[in-house]
């Protein structure tokens, strides 16, 4: 496959996710008048549905990763080379910060900004572990037994995991890092940014190992 489109597909999929996400916090928080879980609500439904959208249209050109952990997990699985997996990487960073631009500018907000939202603590982590070894579960237990089911599936579990992980299921370390960059409903400070791109690390390879064993085909003798 094409390294410039696969660029292009991760990119403008991630900028759309991160639009979505961005931009469903601001609509939330605005519309909301001031009840945080409606606003979570909004910002929720919108996410958990576009990432269904996003990744029927892109899966047939990049397989429509658009997150760093994700792309990891074809790499440790041999499913993709570093080189293609660097290609991945890099349109998904530059696309998830276009993406938080975009929602700026569609909402009359500062186009740059830094977040003051601190997200810090271990469970803050361990929410983040968790919705990443669960996400990596998602796509590798749909991908074995309904493939066609799997950008529902991640819809799905996103939604849920904004609900039951206290640090709402960023479980991607592109949209981390790009949320720091917005100061609006859905930002995470930069300070607390490294907590939990690491615990999305931690929770990608723990998954990979785990759901390899629980999926391994048994041989027979």
């Amino acid at each position: 496959m094409n390294h410039a489109r696969r660029f292009a597909a991760e990119c403008v999929g991630t900028a759309l996710l991160l639009s979505v996400v961005v931009g469903s916090g601001i609509m939330g928080e605005s519309l909301a008048g001031g009840n945080v879980a409606i606003a979570l609500l909004g910002n929720t439904i919108a996410t958990g549905a576009a990432l269904v959208v996003l990744i029927h249209i892109f899966s047939q050109v990049s397989g429509a990763h658009f997150n760093p952990a994700v792309t990891m997990m074809a790499v440790l699985r041999r499913e993709l080379p570093l080189p293609t997996a660097a290609v991945h990487i890099a349109a998904q960073f530059v696309g998830a910060i276009i993406g938080v631009w975009v929602a700026h500018m569609m909402f009359a907000e500062p186009l740059l900004q830094i977040s003051a939202k601190l997200r810090d603590g271990p469970s803050q982590g361990f929410s983040e572990f968790i919705a990443t070894f669960g996400l990596i579960g998602t796509i590798l237990g749909t991908e074995r037994s309904r493939p066609a089911f799997t950008p529902v599936a991640v819809g799905l579990y996103i939604t849920a995991a904004y609900w039951f992980t206290a640090s709402t299921s960023f479980a991607n370390p592109a949209v981390t890092v790009a949320r720091a960059l917005s100061n609006t409903f859905a930002g995470i400070a930069p300070a607390s940014a490294p907590l939990f791109i690491v615990s999305q690390l931690v929770g990608t390879v723990a998954a990979v190992a785990f759901f390899g064993w629980l999926f391994k085909e048994e041989t027979s003798r």
